[in-house]
């Protein structure tokens, strides 16, 4: 039950940006409540028996190498509050279009050297990144313009990672490793040939080397109850079940932070915003959505190249001329006959998540808007292609369109899981071009979504900045 103390801030959405921004309010000594629609907290870092008794499979992401690397998260004692990163024997694997399998070490030196003549290449690559792969994240997890603390190591980040991932590519002879690359590329859900698409190549990849790509024991759910669990023992209240509506629906605070959409929170500041600032939130700019296919297996996927197994993540997609190919097409509105598909498989390192011997996957495609859900079967055939005998090993599947996902939560705007278009403008203008964009014209009231620096994926590192802001204007704390 909530206390009748006086609130310091409300924050509206306990996905994990929300948590994350409680949670450092919190910190500072601030009476803070959470309020979710939901009946649990998390958001798209849930996790749910979406098949059979039994099986628990993550409602939205399932693989956390920012969450384990996020610089808030791997500061708070989340591990005192039952959260166990799980790591898979290797970090992720590639499928080559005849299904022989690429699979890529943590160790950089080994990985390189399996790339063979792209050796030096790679190790040129994310060598200087792997070693201050600390000092990195602290630089690009934060808004922009922003003086970095680590200049030399974000210098190098930015010539490969600002222009497009095809350029990149150039400089790797080995059809494995562009095609490895291309991967990596394609979780920016931009054509490859976008600027700045090279980013999330060069990010995910220094994580797999430096921090590999874990999952919380469990379930994502676990991060989530973990970050809630921290949240009450720092004296935070949590509230769910409770839908918000206007600014009318919420308790008295000195500060409020939405973790929400920019359409949401349009809606909740009404007339109060000036015109200038809703037509900017008019404006905001989403990517492509996805179909998502949650799977209960009665047994571990039958890859035709068995060294996939060893991969908690696989990227299917071919060579980079088809991930470019696939990804182009989305962007132009065309679902592709061939798409790239993203898939988990935890339960080779989990087995807390099924009945014995069973099984389940997670996987998405990206989709262009107005996907039907048939679609589903040219993902899975991408599936089957890889690992022959697949579907014969289906028990039960749950399928999730764009819309559903939107639903679910406003964050994902269109089945949009970034929360918003990650090329360069969507990055310097997210939602506003303005130094701290957390802050509305509002006073006292701040986005704390994806949808601010720095975008999409779960490491709460919007929430904190924006709760960073709401302490130095409103309570006069850094």
């Amino acid at each position: 039950m909530p206390s009748s103390h006086p609130l310091d801030t409300v924050i509206v959405g306990a996905g994990p940006n929300g948590l994350a921004a409680a949670v450092t309010l919190a910190r500072a000594g601030l009476k803070v409540r959470v309020l979710e629609r939901h009946a649990r907290v998390g958001g798209g870092l849930s996790s749910a028996g979406l098949t059979l008794p039994g099986f628990v499979h993550d409602v939205g992401s399932a693989v956390h190498p920012l969450g384990f690397a996020s610089p808030a998260f791997r500061t708070w004692p989340l591990h005192a509050f039952g959260l166990t990163w799980v790591q898979p024997e290797a970090p992720f694997g590639h499928v080559l279009e005849e299904g022989t399998g690429v699979v890529v070490e943590r160790d950089l030196r080994t990985a390189a050297q399996n790339f063979g003549e792209d050796a030096d290449t790679w190790s040129a690559l994310f060598g200087p990144l792997v070693a201050e792969w600390r000092g990195l994240l602290d630089d690009v997890l934060k808004p922009l313009p922003r003086l970095p603390r680590h200049p030399l190591t974000l210098a190098r980040f930015g010539v490969r990672g600002v222009p497009p991932a095809t350029w990149t590519a150039r400089l790797l002879k080995t059809p494995e490793a562009r095609a490895v690359w291309a991967g990596l590329a394609a979780h920016a859900n931009l054509p490859l040939g976008t600027p700045g698409s090279g980013a999330a190549a060069l990010l995910l990849g220094t994580l797999a080397h430096a921090a590999q790509w874990p999952f919380p024991r469990g379930g994502a759910q676990a991060l989530a109850d973990a970050l809630a669990a921290y949240l009450r023992f720092l004296g935070g209240e949590i509230e769910t079940g409770v839908e918000v509506r206007s600014m009318r629906d919420l308790p008295p605070a000195r500060a409020v932070l939405v973790d929400s959409s920019p359409g949401v929170l349009l809606a909740l500041l009404g007339d109060r915003a000036t015109p200038a600032y809703r037509a900017w939130l008019r404006r905001y700019r989403y990517g492509p959505g996805l179909l998502k296919l949650d799977y209960a297996l009665s047994g571990p996927v039958p890859w035709r190249d068995p060294s996939l197994r060893r991969a908690g993540t696989l990227h299917l997609g071919g060579t980079l001329e088809n991930i470019t190919h696939a990804e182009a097409s989305v962007a132009r509105g065309v679902a592709p006959e061939r798409p790239y598909v993203l898939a988990a498989q935890p339960t080779l390192f989990d087995p807390s998540r099924a009945p014995a011997g069973q099984h389940i996957l997670w996987a998405y495609a990206h989709t262009p808007p107005g996907t039907p859900d048939m679609y589903a079967e040219v993902i899975e055939a991408q599936i089957e292609r890889a690992a022959p005998g697949f579907r014969d090993l289906v028990l039960a599947r749950h399928l999730t369109n764009a819309r559903q996902l939107q639903a679910f939560s406003p964050v994902f705007q269109g089945g949009d899981v970034n929360g918003g278009r990650g090329d360069l403008w969507g990055l310097l203008a997210r939602p506003v071009p303005s130094p701290t964009p957390y802050r509305t014209p509002v006073s006292g009231v701040y986005l704390c979504s994806s949808a601010t620096p720095p975008g999409g994926g779960i490491h709460g590192m919007s929430g904190y900045w924006a709760a960073r802001a709401a302490l130095r204007d409103v309570f006069g704390k850094r």
